[in-house]
């Protein structure tokens, strides 16, 4: 991969927005783009453990896939699904890839339930984010630009090779009792 860390940056720009946001501050869209801060230690060390995770993480399978001479074939958003799968099993943090303006090739990325066939939707109309709360968790969906380099494989009979949107969905658990 000729760009790792961008990828990296990617991700963490993801988490620092996801984790700024408060459950009392979320509406179905979000106009407001400032990133509070921490309003407790426990919530920065919550981030901070979240983002190292998503940090080392993506660290170490940037260079298991795409410094190994014996894997050539591997691809950034199936490798990050790794992390994704890290993330899922120590913090309850669910992400998934979300199909906005690209062909099927997974149909694992397809929207599953209301919230993201909503966030396609916003997604389409250029949202910076579309997000909610459900019960005890916290829903967001942001877009994922992709650049022209990536349509030949993202969007395979297109005509023109304007960026394309897809999508990345982010939830996890929150603590609504203050418990």
């Amino acid at each position: 991969m000729k760009h790792p860390m961008r990828l990296a940056l990617i991700m963490l720009c993801s988490a620092v927005l996801l984790m700024s946001l408060r459950a009392d501050e979320v509406t179905d869209v979000v106009a407001d783009d400032s990133i509070s801060r921490p309003t407790t230690v426990a919530e920065a060390h919550g981030r901070a453990r979240l983002l190292h995770e998503l940090i080392h993480g993506t660290l170490q399978v940037v260079h298991r896939d795409y410094f190994d001479e014996d894997n050539p074939s591997a691809i950034p958003s199936g490798s990050l699904e790794d992390v994704f799968a890290e993330l899922e099993e120590t913090y309850q943090v669910k992400l998934k890839w979300l199909i906005v303006e690209t062909d099927n090739l997974n149909v694992d990325h397809l929207p599953q339930d209301e919230f993201e066939r909503a966030a396609v939707k916003a997604l389409r109309a250029d949202a910076p984010r579309y997000e909610e709360v459900q019960e005890d968790r916290y829903r967001f969906a942001g877009p994922i630009r992709l650049a022209s380099q990536c349509l030949k494989c993202h969007v395979k009979h297109r005509l023109s090779t304007e960026d394309r949107t897809a999508g990345l969905t982010i939830s996890m658990p929150l603590n609504l009792s203050g418990e």
